[in-house]
């Protein structure tokens, strides 16, 4: 399995597995030990809650190891993209059936937050987008149907939307 993040998606991810390694796992693990405490296990709401959060953290600690373990970080000011849209670029562009300026940045599937303009890349318009430059236009299909955007620009800056390239 191929997983493929920016160097920010990367850092993210490595936060939340120190943060569920650090804070969450022995606050669980306090959880279940003081719901112990109380006596009879079998009937102890607070312990089987505390056993099914502590579940749910070990897997996401688990899920989390694994995909950075093979994680490939791609910074896209280091492709030398020439001014194509590619993973990791920042792109504004005209939308019109909204008749708007949106702006999104090609991730990783983990990464991918719509409401952050984080798309993933391997997305409807994100694939559209790929190798389009400048002043291209993009037609795709979308699930409520065809969605037509004019690019217009194209940055390769980590983090924020900001300076151009």
């Amino acid at each position: 399995m191929r997983v493929l993040l920016t160097s920010e998606g990367v850092e993210r991810l490595r936060e939340e597995l120190k943060h569920l390694k650090r804070v969450d796992r022995p606050a669980v693990i306090e959880a279940i030990a003081e719901a112990r405490a109380h006596g009879d296990l079998s009937e102890n709401a607070e312990y089987h809650a505390a056993r099914e959060q502590q579940g749910f953290i070990e897997g996401r600690i688990a899920d989390l190891e694994a995909k950075l373990a093979v994680a490939e970080v791609i910074d896209p000011e280091r492709l030398n993209a020439g001014g194509k849209i590619v993973f990791g670029a920042w792109v504004d562009l005209w939308e019109e059936e909204g008749d708007r300026e949106v702006t999104y940045r090609i991730v990783g599937e983990l990464e991918a937050n719509i409401d952050e303009g984080m798309i993933s890349h391997s997305s409807p318009i994100a694939k559209a987008l790929i190798g389009k430059r400048q002043d291209d236009e993009i037609e795709f299909q979308a699930p409520g149907g065809v969605r037509r955007y004019e690019v217009l620009s194209v940055k390769y800056t980590s983090g924020e939307k900001t300076s151009s390239s």
